[in-house]
Protein backbone atom coordinates (compact mmCIF):
# COMPACT_ATOMS: atom_id res chain seq x y z
CA UNK A 1 0.00 0.00 0.00
CA UNK A 2 2.58 2.09 0.80
CA UNK A 3 4.91 1.83 -2.12
CA UNK A 4 1.58 2.80 -4.44
CA UNK A 5 0.74 5.77 -2.84
CA UNK A 6 4.91 6.79 -2.64
CA UNK A 7 4.89 6.42 -6.53
CA UNK A 8 1.52 8.13 -6.96
CA UNK A 9 3.05 11.09 -5.04
CA UNK A 10 5.58 11.71 -7.06
CA UNK A 11 4.21 11.17 -10.26
CA UNK A 12 1.31 14.39 -8.43
CA UNK A 13 3.99 16.94 -8.17
CA UNK A 14 5.85 15.74 -4.40
CA UNK A 15 9.28 16.11 -4.49
CA UNK A 16 11.81 13.12 -3.54
CA UNK A 17 12.62 14.41 -0.20
CA UNK A 18 8.76 14.55 1.03
CA UNK A 19 8.71 18.11 1.40
CA UNK A 20 5.21 19.29 -0.44
CA UNK A 21 7.21 21.87 -2.67
CA UNK A 22 5.66 21.19 -5.94
CA UNK A 23 8.46 20.18 -8.86
CA UNK A 24 8.93 23.10 -10.69
CA UNK A 25 9.75 22.26 -14.42
CA UNK A 26 12.83 23.21 -16.24
CA UNK A 27 13.61 23.80 -19.85
CA UNK A 28 15.82 22.14 -21.72
CA UNK A 29 18.24 24.91 -22.06
CA UNK A 30 18.00 25.25 -18.21
CA UNK A 31 18.74 21.36 -17.53
CA UNK A 32 21.33 21.65 -19.74
CA UNK A 33 23.11 24.26 -18.04
CA UNK A 34 25.89 23.39 -15.23
CA UNK A 35 25.64 24.15 -11.93
CA UNK A 36 27.69 27.17 -10.00
CA UNK A 37 30.19 25.54 -8.76
CA UNK A 38 30.84 26.48 -4.97
CA UNK A 39 34.30 28.99 -4.90
CA UNK A 40 37.29 27.85 -3.21
CA UNK A 41 38.65 28.81 0.52
CA UNK A 42 40.30 32.09 0.52
CA UNK A 43 43.97 31.73 1.35
CA UNK A 44 45.01 32.07 5.36
CA UNK A 45 46.73 34.68 6.15
CA UNK A 46 49.50 32.86 7.09
CA UNK A 47 49.82 30.95 3.46
CA UNK A 48 50.20 34.99 2.06
CA UNK A 49 53.01 36.27 4.43
CA UNK A 50 56.05 37.28 3.17
CA UNK A 51 58.75 34.56 5.04
CA UNK A 52 56.40 31.29 3.36
CA UNK A 53 57.49 33.28 -0.54
CA UNK A 54 60.57 34.05 0.63
CA UNK A 55 61.15 29.85 1.63
CA UNK A 56 59.29 29.17 -1.43
CA UNK A 57 61.39 31.07 -3.60
CA UNK A 58 64.61 29.38 -1.98
CA UNK A 59 63.61 25.79 -2.09
CA UNK A 60 63.00 27.05 -6.17
CA UNK A 61 66.31 28.37 -6.56
CA UNK A 62 67.89 25.03 -4.29
CA UNK A 63 66.02 22.60 -7.16
CA UNK A 64 66.99 24.65 -9.77
CA UNK A 65 70.97 24.85 -8.80
CA UNK A 66 70.95 21.09 -7.70
CA UNK A 67 69.78 20.09 -11.40
CA UNK A 68 72.02 22.66 -12.49
CA UNK A 69 74.89 21.10 -10.79
CA UNK A 70 74.21 17.91 -11.21
CA UNK A 71 74.20 18.01 -14.89
CA UNK A 72 77.49 19.73 -14.45
CA UNK A 73 78.71 17.25 -12.86
CA UNK A 74 77.33 14.74 -15.55
CA UNK A 75 78.95 16.81 -17.99
CA UNK A 76 81.91 16.96 -16.56
CA UNK A 77 82.44 13.28 -15.86
CA UNK A 78 81.34 12.42 -19.46
CA UNK A 79 84.08 14.79 -20.86
CA UNK A 80 86.75 13.56 -18.61
CA UNK A 81 85.92 9.56 -19.07
CA UNK A 82 85.49 9.86 -22.96
CA UNK A 83 88.38 9.30 -25.22
CA UNK A 84 90.15 12.17 -26.15
CA UNK A 85 91.30 14.51 -29.27
CA UNK A 86 94.73 13.18 -29.64
CA UNK A 87 95.32 11.64 -32.52
CA UNK A 88 98.78 9.98 -32.49
CA UNK A 89 101.04 9.22 -29.34
CA UNK A 90 102.75 12.64 -28.10
CA UNK A 91 105.08 13.11 -25.32
CA UNK A 92 104.55 15.23 -22.51
CA UNK A 93 106.79 17.00 -20.01
CA UNK A 94 105.87 17.88 -16.26
CA UNK A 95 108.25 20.02 -15.08
CA UNK A 96 109.25 19.89 -11.41
CA UNK A 97 107.36 21.79 -9.21
CA UNK A 98 104.50 22.30 -11.88
CA UNK A 99 100.83 22.81 -10.31
CA UNK A 100 97.44 21.46 -11.67
CA UNK A 101 96.47 24.38 -13.37
CA UNK A 102 99.38 24.84 -15.33
CA UNK A 103 99.38 21.06 -16.10
CA UNK A 104 95.69 21.25 -17.56
CA UNK A 105 96.73 23.89 -19.34
CA UNK A 106 99.34 22.85 -21.11
CA UNK A 107 97.73 19.18 -22.03
CA UNK A 108 94.48 21.80 -23.28
CA UNK A 109 97.11 23.86 -25.19
CA UNK A 110 98.63 20.78 -27.10
CA UNK A 111 95.30 20.09 -27.95
CA UNK A 112 95.52 16.42 -25.60
CA UNK A 113 92.43 16.98 -23.92
CA UNK A 114 89.40 19.48 -24.83
CA UNK A 115 88.94 21.56 -21.51
CA UNK A 116 91.42 22.18 -19.27
CA UNK A 117 88.92 23.68 -16.01
CA UNK A 118 87.63 19.96 -16.36
CA UNK A 119 90.64 17.81 -15.67
CA UNK A 120 92.01 20.46 -13.27
CA UNK A 121 88.64 19.82 -11.21
CA UNK A 122 87.54 16.71 -11.78
CA UNK A 123 91.35 15.51 -11.37
CA UNK A 124 91.71 17.04 -8.00
CA UNK A 125 88.57 15.58 -6.93
CA UNK A 126 90.61 12.05 -7.20
CA UNK A 127 93.73 13.11 -6.72
CA UNK A 128 92.92 14.23 -2.56
CA UNK A 129 96.11 14.82 -1.11
CA UNK A 130 98.06 12.83 -3.89
CA UNK A 131 99.79 15.22 -6.83
CA UNK A 132 100.81 14.75 -10.31
CA UNK A 133 104.62 13.89 -10.66
CA UNK A 134 107.20 15.90 -12.83
CA UNK A 135 108.58 13.76 -16.09
CA UNK A 136 108.16 13.29 -19.33
CA UNK A 137 105.26 11.47 -20.69
CA UNK A 138 104.13 9.45 -23.69
CA UNK A 139 100.47 10.14 -24.13
CA UNK A 140 98.70 7.39 -26.12
CA UNK A 141 96.20 8.14 -28.62
CA UNK A 142 93.04 8.76 -27.62
CA UNK A 143 93.70 8.83 -24.05
CA UNK A 144 90.83 10.18 -22.02
CA UNK A 145 91.57 12.64 -19.33
CA UNK A 146 91.23 10.37 -16.88
CA UNK A 147 93.91 8.01 -18.00
CA UNK A 148 96.40 10.76 -18.64
CA UNK A 149 95.97 11.70 -14.68
CA UNK A 150 96.08 8.22 -13.90
CA UNK A 151 99.45 7.76 -15.84
CA UNK A 152 100.48 11.11 -14.15
CA UNK A 153 99.87 10.45 -10.93
CA UNK A 154 101.83 7.16 -11.43
CA UNK A 155 105.25 8.66 -12.10
CA UNK A 156 105.62 6.55 -15.03
CA UNK A 157 107.86 8.79 -17.36
CA UNK A 158 109.67 7.85 -20.24
CA UNK A 159 112.95 6.64 -19.49
CA UNK A 160 116.13 7.42 -21.00
CA UNK A 161 119.50 5.54 -21.18
CA UNK A 162 123.35 6.19 -21.63
CA UNK A 163 125.40 3.06 -21.89
CA UNK A 164 129.19 3.29 -20.30
CA UNK A 165 130.92 0.26 -20.96
CA UNK A 166 133.59 -1.51 -19.50
CA UNK A 167 137.13 -0.44 -20.13
CA UNK A 168 136.36 3.44 -20.89
CA UNK A 169 138.23 6.06 -18.49
CA UNK A 170 137.16 8.54 -16.62
CA UNK A 171 137.57 11.23 -19.45
CA UNK A 172 136.09 9.04 -22.24
CA UNK A 173 132.67 8.37 -19.55
CA UNK A 174 132.58 12.06 -19.27
CA UNK A 175 132.66 12.55 -23.03
CA UNK A 176 129.64 10.37 -23.65
CA UNK A 177 127.99 12.29 -20.43
CA UNK A 178 128.67 15.57 -22.30
CA UNK A 179 127.54 14.17 -25.70
CA UNK A 180 124.23 13.29 -24.14
CA UNK A 181 121.48 16.08 -25.23
CA UNK A 182 118.65 14.83 -22.61
CA UNK A 183 120.88 15.01 -19.86
CA UNK A 184 121.28 18.42 -18.02
CA UNK A 185 123.86 20.62 -16.22
CA UNK A 186 127.42 20.38 -16.02
CA UNK A 187 129.92 17.91 -15.16
CA UNK A 188 132.22 18.25 -11.96
CA UNK A 189 135.03 20.32 -12.92
CA UNK A 190 137.61 18.12 -11.18
CA UNK A 191 137.68 14.47 -12.34
CA UNK A 192 137.39 11.24 -10.03
CA UNK A 193 139.81 9.17 -10.04
CA UNK A 194 140.45 6.51 -12.48
CA UNK A 195 138.31 3.08 -11.82
CA UNK A 196 135.71 5.39 -9.35
CA UNK A 197 132.95 4.79 -11.85
CA UNK A 198 130.84 1.77 -12.17
CA UNK A 199 130.41 0.44 -16.34
CA UNK A 200 126.57 0.44 -16.79
CA UNK A 201 123.79 1.17 -19.06
CA UNK A 202 122.23 3.72 -16.63
CA UNK A 203 118.17 4.75 -16.49
CA UNK A 204 116.88 8.43 -15.59
CA UNK A 205 114.39 10.69 -17.19
CA UNK A 206 114.76 14.01 -19.18
CA UNK A 207 116.14 16.30 -16.89
CA UNK A 208 118.38 14.67 -14.93
CA UNK A 209 121.66 16.46 -14.05
CA UNK A 210 124.90 14.68 -15.57
CA UNK A 211 126.64 15.63 -11.93
CA UNK A 212 123.53 13.56 -10.60
CA UNK A 213 124.76 10.36 -13.06
CA UNK A 214 128.05 10.46 -12.31
CA UNK A 215 127.58 10.40 -8.30
CA UNK A 216 125.45 7.32 -8.99
CA UNK A 217 128.23 6.04 -10.66
CA UNK A 218 130.53 6.70 -7.97
CA UNK A 219 128.49 4.66 -5.36
CA UNK A 220 128.01 1.97 -7.33
CA UNK A 221 131.34 1.42 -7.82
CA UNK A 222 132.20 2.00 -4.47
CA UNK A 223 129.19 -0.66 -3.45
CA UNK A 224 130.73 -3.49 -5.92
CA UNK A 225 134.49 -3.17 -5.32
CA UNK A 226 133.96 -3.48 -1.26
CA UNK A 227 131.35 -6.35 -2.19
CA UNK A 228 133.98 -8.25 -4.17
CA UNK A 229 136.69 -7.41 -2.09
CA UNK A 230 135.23 -8.93 0.58
CA UNK A 231 135.39 -12.09 -1.04
CA UNK A 232 139.03 -12.04 -2.72
CA UNK A 233 141.34 -15.03 -2.29
CA UNK A 234 143.36 -14.27 0.86
CA UNK A 235 146.29 -15.20 -0.61
CA UNK A 236 146.14 -11.97 -3.95
CA UNK A 237 149.45 -10.48 -3.76
CA UNK A 238 147.77 -7.27 -3.67
CA UNK A 239 147.29 -5.55 -0.07
CA UNK A 240 144.90 -2.48 -1.08
CA UNK A 241 141.50 -1.80 -2.55
CA UNK A 242 143.61 0.53 -4.75
CA UNK A 243 145.94 -1.84 -6.48
CA UNK A 244 143.10 -4.59 -6.56
CA UNK A 245 141.02 -2.01 -8.56
CA UNK A 246 144.58 -1.19 -10.22
CA UNK A 247 145.11 -5.07 -11.58
CA UNK A 248 141.31 -5.59 -12.36
CA UNK A 249 141.68 -2.36 -14.56
CA UNK A 250 144.67 -3.97 -16.72
CA UNK A 251 142.64 -7.12 -16.98
CA UNK A 252 139.99 -5.77 -18.40
CA UNK A 253 141.47 -3.60 -20.98
CA UNK A 254 143.91 -7.23 -21.78
CA UNK A 255 140.68 -9.10 -23.00
CA UNK A 256 136.87 -8.57 -23.54
CA UNK A 257 136.05 -12.56 -23.35
CA UNK A 258 134.73 -13.40 -20.20
CA UNK A 259 136.40 -16.70 -20.26
CA UNK A 260 139.48 -15.48 -20.24
CA UNK A 261 139.57 -12.74 -17.41
CA UNK A 262 140.11 -15.19 -15.12
CA UNK A 263 143.11 -16.97 -16.76
CA UNK A 264 144.19 -13.40 -17.68
CA UNK A 265 144.45 -12.21 -14.26
CA UNK A 266 146.50 -15.60 -12.98
CA UNK A 267 149.48 -14.36 -15.76
CA UNK A 268 149.59 -11.09 -14.01
CA UNK A 269 149.07 -12.71 -10.58
CA UNK A 270 151.83 -15.44 -11.34
CA UNK A 271 154.15 -12.60 -12.34
CA UNK A 272 153.75 -10.24 -9.50
CA UNK A 273 154.61 -13.13 -6.76
CA UNK A 274 157.32 -14.45 -9.28
CA UNK A 275 158.66 -10.31 -9.45
CA UNK A 276 158.61 -10.25 -13.02
CA UNK A 277 157.09 -7.15 -15.17
CA UNK A 278 153.86 -7.41 -15.81
CA UNK A 279 154.56 -6.07 -19.44
CA UNK A 280 151.03 -4.74 -20.76
CA UNK A 281 150.32 -3.13 -23.48
CA UNK A 282 147.10 -0.69 -22.60
CA UNK A 283 149.61 0.29 -19.57
CA UNK A 284 151.77 1.52 -22.34
CA UNK A 285 149.29 3.37 -23.78
CA UNK A 286 147.37 4.50 -20.53
CA UNK A 287 151.19 6.44 -20.04
CA UNK A 288 151.44 7.73 -23.60
CA UNK A 289 147.73 8.85 -23.80
CA UNK A 290 146.44 9.60 -20.94
CA UNK A 291 142.13 9.34 -20.18
CA UNK A 292 141.63 10.33 -23.81
CA UNK A 293 142.85 6.92 -25.13
CA UNK A 294 144.98 6.20 -28.32
CA UNK A 295 143.50 7.27 -31.49
CA UNK A 296 142.05 4.46 -33.39
CA UNK A 297 144.31 4.51 -36.26
CA UNK A 298 147.55 4.84 -33.87
CA UNK A 299 149.65 1.64 -33.67
CA UNK A 300 151.67 0.62 -30.65
CA UNK A 301 155.12 1.46 -32.02
CA UNK A 302 158.20 -0.44 -30.79
CA UNK A 303 159.81 2.63 -29.61
CA UNK A 304 156.23 3.00 -27.70
CA UNK A 305 157.97 0.11 -25.41
CA UNK A 306 161.04 2.34 -24.50
CA UNK A 307 158.93 5.62 -23.27
CA UNK A 308 159.77 6.33 -19.98
CA UNK A 309 156.67 6.97 -18.09
CA UNK A 310 155.00 5.91 -14.90
CA UNK A 311 152.54 3.26 -16.65
CA UNK A 312 154.94 1.82 -18.94
CA UNK A 313 155.08 -1.49 -17.11
CA UNK A 314 157.52 -2.96 -19.78
CA UNK A 315 160.23 -0.55 -17.70
CA UNK A 316 158.30 -0.57 -14.27
CA UNK A 317 157.93 -3.40 -11.79
CA UNK A 318 154.67 -4.37 -10.12
CA UNK A 319 151.94 -2.37 -10.80
CA UNK A 320 151.45 1.30 -12.16
CA UNK A 321 150.22 4.08 -10.13
CA UNK A 322 146.74 3.92 -10.74
CA UNK A 323 144.08 1.89 -12.45
CA UNK A 324 144.04 2.50 -16.43
CA UNK A 325 140.30 2.69 -16.70
CA UNK A 326 137.09 1.60 -15.08
CA UNK A 327 136.88 -2.09 -14.83
CA UNK A 328 133.44 -4.04 -14.53
CA UNK A 329 132.18 -6.87 -12.26
CA UNK A 330 133.75 -9.39 -14.18
CA UNK A 331 137.23 -8.34 -14.04
CA UNK A 332 136.95 -7.72 -11.09
CA UNK A 333 135.85 -11.22 -9.74
CA UNK A 334 138.30 -12.13 -11.77
CA UNK A 335 141.11 -10.43 -10.22
CA UNK A 336 139.51 -11.24 -6.98
CA UNK A 337 139.71 -15.10 -7.84
CA UNK A 338 141.84 -15.68 -10.46
CA UNK A 339 142.26 -19.39 -11.99
CA UNK A 340 145.29 -21.22 -10.78
CA UNK A 341 147.22 -22.07 -13.85
CA UNK A 342 151.00 -21.54 -14.12
CA UNK A 343 151.20 -19.81 -17.23
CA UNK A 344 153.18 -16.69 -17.15
CA UNK A 345 152.65 -15.17 -21.01
CA UNK A 346 149.74 -15.06 -23.41
CA UNK A 347 149.22 -13.45 -26.90
CA UNK A 348 146.42 -12.96 -28.71
CA UNK A 349 145.57 -15.94 -31.45
CA UNK A 350 144.10 -13.86 -34.15
CA UNK A 351 140.42 -15.03 -33.76
CA UNK A 352 139.38 -12.19 -30.59
CA UNK A 353 140.87 -14.90 -27.80
CA UNK A 354 144.34 -15.71 -26.86
CA UNK A 355 146.44 -18.36 -26.51
CA UNK A 356 148.67 -19.16 -22.81
CA UNK A 357 152.19 -20.26 -22.22
CA UNK A 358 153.72 -21.20 -19.01
CA UNK A 359 157.54 -20.93 -20.28
CA UNK A 360 158.97 -18.45 -22.70
CA UNK A 361 159.66 -20.90 -25.59
CA UNK A 362 156.03 -21.60 -25.88
CA UNK A 363 155.43 -18.09 -25.51
CA UNK A 364 157.15 -17.22 -28.59
CA UNK A 365 155.95 -19.96 -31.05
CA UNK A 366 152.95 -18.79 -30.21
CA UNK A 367 154.11 -15.01 -31.10
CA UNK A 368 155.70 -16.17 -34.11
CA UNK A 369 152.24 -17.92 -34.83
CA UNK A 370 150.14 -14.87 -34.48
CA UNK A 371 152.84 -12.89 -36.37
CA UNK A 372 152.11 -15.21 -39.74
CA UNK A 373 148.53 -14.95 -39.53
CA UNK A 374 148.79 -11.05 -39.09
CA UNK A 375 150.85 -10.91 -42.08
CA UNK A 376 148.48 -13.41 -44.04
CA UNK A 377 146.20 -10.91 -43.13
CA UNK A 378 147.53 -8.34 -44.03
CA UNK A 379 148.33 -9.70 -47.85
CA UNK A 380 144.72 -11.08 -47.86
CA UNK A 381 143.75 -7.02 -47.40
CA UNK A 382 146.07 -5.59 -49.65
CA UNK A 383 145.21 -8.28 -52.49
CA UNK A 384 140.94 -7.26 -52.05
CA UNK A 385 142.06 -3.93 -51.96
CA UNK A 386 144.20 -4.20 -55.18
CA UNK A 387 140.97 -5.95 -56.83
CA UNK A 388 138.37 -3.66 -56.02
CA UNK A 389 140.57 -1.22 -57.38
CA UNK A 390 140.80 -3.12 -60.66
CA UNK A 391 137.05 -4.02 -60.77
CA UNK A 392 136.69 -0.09 -60.87
CA UNK A 393 135.26 1.34 -63.98
CA UNK A 394 137.19 3.42 -66.30
CA UNK A 395 136.09 6.81 -66.94
CA UNK A 396 136.93 8.43 -69.80
CA UNK A 397 136.97 12.10 -70.23
CA UNK A 398 134.12 12.47 -72.87
CA UNK A 399 131.66 10.60 -70.16
CA UNK A 400 133.29 12.01 -67.20
CA UNK A 401 131.87 15.40 -69.08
Amino acid sequence: MSDSNDNSAVQFGRNETGSNRPIIPKSASEALRPEKVPQPPKRSRKARSQVVIFLNFVMTVIVFVALAAAGAVYYAMHEYEKPGPLEANKNFIVRSGAGISEIASGLERNNIITDGRVFRFVSEAYLDNETLKAGEYEIKAGSSMQEIMQLLKSGKSILYSVSLPEGLTVRQMFNRLADDSVLVGDLPQDLPSEGTLKPDTYKFTRGTKRAEIVQQMIAAQKALVDQIWEMRDPDLPVSTVEEFVTLASIVEKETGRADERPRVASVFINRLEKGMRLQSDPTIIYGIFGGEGKPADRAILKSDLDKETPYNTYLIKGLPPTPIANPGRAALEAVANPSRTPELYFVADGTGGHVFAATLDEHNANVTRWRKLEAEKAAEAAKAAEAAKTAEPTVTPAEAQ
